[in-house]
């Protein structure tokens, strides 16, 4: 019978299950499945802190490289709601490796266009817009990692807690 495995973030450990018990997996687990990724908003925002204690970034997300479906949920207080079809003009730029979009039209987060500044690897992106902050994004093997930094913050710090989220998903193989 064909297997699908699944890491519950919470306790970062595969289970393994048989095609039956998948279908048979009660959708309320599903939902604590999906909410244990929201710990790593928590996580990405404590990493950006500087000395001082201040938090650079304010808001953050992950989304699926594959469709850009999201995989933190948007009932976290410090979720980064990504609307419409951004999720996925996001996951499909960096699925494909061509960041042409974001050049000729900006990088779209929460309805507001962001002025793409660079790529970095084919995997990091930065985006600013005046009087709104900047975003920063990182892609791992199956997974995008979205924050925004407050006006006046520290990009830097805000790029820092992206990429410990996103090293860290890429050493587990997500």
């Amino acid at each position: 019978a064909p297997r699908f495995d699944f890491c519950l973030p919470c306790w970062c450990a595969a289970n393994t299950l048989t095609a039956k018990e998948f279908r048979l997996f009660p959708s309320v687990i599903w939902d604590v499945i999906r909410m244990s990724w929201d710990g790593y908003i928590d996580n990405l925002i404590a990493q950006t802190k500087d000395s001082g204690g201040t938090a650079h970034a304010d808001r953050a997300c992950i989304i699926g490289l594959d469709g850009g479906a999201p995989w933190t949920t948007a009932g976290h207080a410090a979720a980064l709601k990504l609307q419409g079809a951004e999720g996925a003009n996001i996951a499909k730029c960096f699925k494909n490796k061509d960041f042409s979009a974001f050049m000729a039209g900006g990088i779209f987060v929460e309805g507001i266009k962001y002025q793409f500044l660079r790529v970095e690897d084919d995997k990091v992106v930065f985006g600013k817009k005046k009087e709104h902050g900047a975003i920063t994004i990182q892609a791992s093997k199956t997974a995008i990692v979205i924050a925004h930094t407050t006006e006046g913050g520290q990009q830097g710090n805000s790029n820092k807690g992206v990429a410990v989220i996103a090293d860290y998903l890429e050493s587990l193989g997500m």
